[in-house]
C-alpha cells in the first residue's frame, strides 16, 4: 500500500489547513484510517481516526479543533486543522489498516509525511 500524505505548510497562529491523505488501492475505504504527528525527538502519537462506518475520535490536544472525515469525490480522508498552534508544528503521517495496527502504529510502510509549520 502506497500511502501519499499533502497539504502541509506554513500558517500562522489561529490559522487553518487541511491535509489529505491518499492510498493504493481500496484500503481507505475498507479499513480504519489515522492521522499522526511527530515532532523531531519525540514518539509519533495518534491524533485523529475514522472508522470504515465514520466513526472518529481524536486526542485530547486536538479535539474541538481538528477534524478527519472522507471526502468521496477525492477518495481521501483529510483533515481539517482549525485553530492552529505552534505546539501544533510537526510532520503529519496517515495510515490505514485494522484498529489494532493502528493503535500499535504496525505497518508494513509510511509515507514521507507532510509538514504543517505554525509561525507567526
Amino acid at each position: 500500500v502506497r500511502i501519499v500524505e499533502s497539504g502541509g505548510g506554513l500558517v500562522q497562529p489561529g490559522g487553518s489547513l487541511r491535509l489529505s491523505c491518499s492510498a493504493s488501492g481500496t484500503i481507505l475505504n475498507i479499513a480504519v484510517t489515522a492521522w499522526y504527528r511527530q515532532v523531531p525527538g519525540k514518539q509519533r502519537e495518534r491524533i485523529a481516526s475514522i472508522s470504515r462506518l465514520g466513526s472518529t475520535s481524536y486526542a485530547d490536544s486536538v479535539k474541538g479543533r481538528f477534524t478527519i472525515f472522507r471526502d468521496n469525490r477525492k477518495n481521501t480522508v483529510d483533515l481539517r486543522m482549525d485553530n492552529l498552534q505552534p505546539d501544533d508544528t510537526a510532520v503529519y503521517y496517515c495510515n490505514a489498516g485494522t484498529m489494532e495496527a493502528i493503535t500499535r502504529m504496525d505497518f508494513d510502510s509510511w509515507g514521507q509525511g507532510t509538514q504543517v509549520t505554525v509561525s507567526s
